[in-house]
């Protein structure tokens, strides 16, 4: 089976009901490397139960519908994919432990070409169970490397990644990974064994197993948050990514700050190899 951009836009997909207690919530956030300074006060609000706030990036791994792109139906070749960008709007601070219920959808296929791959973009929006209220939206950018010469389907409603500009950062903060980050991280849902299993990862190309995109996403969103935000996850309104690089676990994340009107621009390397690995990163702020 090949890729049918048509139908791939009206594949249903089952809504998701995802229950998660203050334990998820600690979790997630040990996974992305918060409360490595046992002395930072307000980053110990994400890692412990008294006073108990969310990191805003956990709206990426609830509900999720998993790695969906392996299902024969889709007709895409799952062995070559890639995690090409992510962008998360956050209506609500999430609640410390609850139910989310969501359901994602393709909402277009964007045909690079033959030879080219095709880009197909999700959406996921995710509710409270219990009040209704909409808590996140989520969209995906998957790179299928070999399904170029699809076909287009659907529009792409998303802004083009914004340039970075040109003068120096107006703020830096670097922050170092755990070596077993990826350990962690999987715990959160992604149990990819890319991230854990040595084997896999020299079958991939990779000297070693690799960190989760969305987890060196959730290092550079603490970055934001801490820089900027004065730790207030109701400041953080947006978070909008290109992947680039991976990320070795144990290496340290340097993000870069630019900021403008509508909140900060981004973009985060690896200080020991000198390696972009996020880029054309733009977070909403408010106040």
């Amino acid at each position: 089976m090949t890729l049918d951009p048509h139908k791939l836009l009206q594949r249903e997909f089952p809504s998701i009901e995802h229950r998660y207690s203050e334990r998820d919530t600690i979790l997630y956030a040990l996974g992305v490397g918060v409360g490595m300074d046992p002395l930072e006060r307000d980053a110990l609000r994400f890692v412990f139960e008294r006073e108990l706030r969310v990191l805003p990036s956990m709206a990426a791994v609830l509900a999720s519908p998993g790695f969906w792109v392996r299902e024969p139906d889709t007709g895409i070749d799952w062995v070559r994919v890639l995690h090409g960008e992510q962008d998360m709007e956050f209506h609500r601070p999430l609640p410390c432990a609850g139910t989310v219920r969501a359901q994602t959808r393709v909402t277009a296929v964007v045909d690079k070409g033959p030879g080219k791959g095709a880009l197909i973009v999700s959406e996921r929006a995710g509710h409270d169970a219990a009040t209704g209220e909409r808590l996140f939206t989520v969209r995906q950018t998957t790179f299928a490397l070999a399904d170029g010469g699809c076909g287009n389907a659907g529009r792409v409603t998303a802004a083009a990644a914004p340039a970075l500009p040109e003068r120096a950062p107006d703020a830096t903060c670097d922050l170092r990974t755990l070596p077993q980050a990826a350990l962690i991280y999987r715990l959160s849902g992604d149990t990819n064994p890319l991230h854990a299993d040595p084997d896999v990862a020299a079958a991939a190309g990779f000297p070693r197993p690799i960190l989760h995109g969305l987890c060196t996403l959730g290092v550079a969103g603490h970055a934001i948050l801490k820089t900027l935000c004065g730790y207030d996850p109701a400041r953080l309104r947006s978070l909008r990514v290109r992947f680039t690089a991976p990320v070795f676990p144990g290496e340290t994340l340097r993000t870069e700050l630019w900021r403008d009107a509508g909140g900060v621009s981004f973009r985060a390397r690896v200080l020991e190899r000198d390696a972009l690995v996020l880029d054309h990163g733009h977070a909403g702020l408010a106040g």
